[in-house]
C-alpha cells in the first residue's frame, strides 16, 4: 500500500498535462509490445500447399525424434531408435496421420498445425488435445 501511495505521491507535483503526456506514451508503449508479441505467436497453417512449402526437404526434429514429411504423403524417420513410418493427407484444414513407430500403430490422428519461425506445432484431435512443437532443420 504504502508503495502505491509514494507512486501517487510522485504524480501530485506533476502538471496535468504532464500526467497525461506519461499516460499517453506508456499506453503507447504497451499497444507496441502487444503488437510485437502477437506478431511472434504462433500463426495457423491451413493449407496444404502452404503445409509441403514448410517441410519440403526439411527434417522435423526435437529431442530424439527426427522425421520427414514427404510431398508424396510418406512420413519416415527415428524416434529414440526406433524406426518411424507412416502415412499423411490434408483434410478439411488438418494435417492427417497414420503412424507406426517401431512396430506399433499410433493410430490415425487429424491435427491442428501451427508456425512459430521454425517452430512447427502440431495439436491433436483437430487442435483440441496436447500439442507436440518440432522444429525445422
Amino acid at each position: 500500500m504504502r508503495r502505491i501511495v509514494r507512486t501517487l505521491s510522485f504524480f501530485a507535483d506533476w502538471p496535468f498535462s504532464k500526467v497525461a503526456t506519461w499516460i499517453a506514451v506508456t499506453a503507447t508503449a504497451w499497444v507496441v509490445l502487444s503488437a510485437a508479441a502477437q506478431a511472434d505467436a504462433f500463426q495457423r497453417v491451413d493449407q496444404r500447399d502452404g503445409f509441403v512449402s514448410l517441410v519440403k526437404d526439411r527434417a522435423l526434429t526435437r529431442f530424439g525424434i527426427r522425421l520427414k514429411v514427404q510431398n508424396n504423403g510418406k512420413i519416415t524417420g527415428r524416434a529414440f531408435g526406433r524406426k518411424v513410418t507412416g502415412d499423411w493427407t490434408w483434410s478439411g484444414g488438418y494435417f492427417c496421420r497414420d503412424l507406426y513407430v517401431g512396430g506399433d500403430e499410433l493410430g490415425p490422428n487429424c491435427q491442428m498445425v501451427q508456425v512459430q519461425g521454425n517452430t512447427l506445432r502440431f495439436t491433436s484431435d483437430k487442435g483440441q488435445g496436447i500439442y507436440a512443437d518440432l522444429r525445422l532443420k
